[in-house]
């Protein structure tokens, strides 16, 4: 038994740990797809566990005498510190579908819903565009590469058990989502523009002609219109998204370094 000592030392810590890097996972964009395993998901907590571990500080990985009713809290921490960070860091996407969405609901898309792995859900066909439009560029500025460093980085400032469920990110989390409300609204504005024009443009042609049947065109112009509109700002989106996702990686390492 004495030989067992050693290894038996590390469960705990070794837990702690890997419950805060299973928070990311379970909360992260990407990864946290309902469409990836279960199972995988813990193979990679767990191996990312491993390569953490060997560098935490030491003094984070000495949780004290501690007992299995006191360790339950701990792990619930643990996992909200990791969730926290992929939440937040998951905000912009979630913006881009809510976006999507209403674009999609001007143009009359909104019957036309299908299946969205991501959420394990129906979705607007517009709204899942943009969410993987937004996940695209999420993976292309390294944003898992970038949580996976911030949630590592914390445990130099917060050790293993550490931290309580008060501490939680709210205000931060509400900044997230009020800055990100706003670029959903800079990326649909074009859309929504160009529809309302469109409208404006039908009403007024089904004044001066009645012969005109403008409710068996009008869907297709609309759709054309919004499609149309979308395709201009291509760039303008690309460029607002990235810089929010960017932006809130920042904040969230910001937040990672001064826990």
């Amino acid at each position: 038994m004495s030989g067992l000592e050693p290894i038996l030392a590390h469960v705990v810590p070794f837990s702690l740990v890997m419950a805060r890097l299973a928070g990311l996972v379970v909360a992260a964009p990407i990864v946290s797809n309902v469409g990836v395993p279960m199972r995988a998901r813990a193979l990679v907590a767990v191996t990312l566990a491993v390569a953490v571990y060997p560098t935490v500080p030491h003094a984070a990985m000495d949780p004290g005498q501690t007992g299995w009713v006191d360790l339950v809290p701990m792990l619930v921490g643990e996992t909200l510190i990791g969730a926290a960070i992929g939440l937040i860091a998951a905000t912009p996407l979630l913006m881009m579908e809510m976006a999507g969405v209403t674009g999609g609901q001007m143009m009359g898309l909104g019957l036309a819903r299908v299946y969205n792995p991501e959420m394990d859900t129906d979705m607007d066909v517009m709204g899942q565009l943009m969410f993987m439009a937004a996940a695209a560029c999420f993976v292309s500025v390294g944003g898992l590469e970038w949580l996976f460093r911030c949630l590592a980085s914390t445990f130099a400032h917060v050790p293993a058990g550490g931290i309580g469920i008060s501490e939680a990110p709210l205000e931060l989390l509400v900044g997230v989502v009020t800055s990100g409300a706003e670029v959903a609204l800079r990326v649909s504005s074009p859309i929504v523009a160009m529809v309302l024009l469109l409208v404006v443009a039908i009403g007024f042609l089904g004044k001066t002609m009645p012969q005109l049947n403008v409710m068996s065109i009008g869907f297709i112009l609309k759709v054309m219109g919004g499609l149309s509109a979308l395709a201009l700002s291509t760039t303008a989106m690309h460029t607002a998204v990235g810089d929010e996702i960017v932006r809130v990686l920042r904040t969230v390492a910001d937040w990672a370094s001064g826990l």
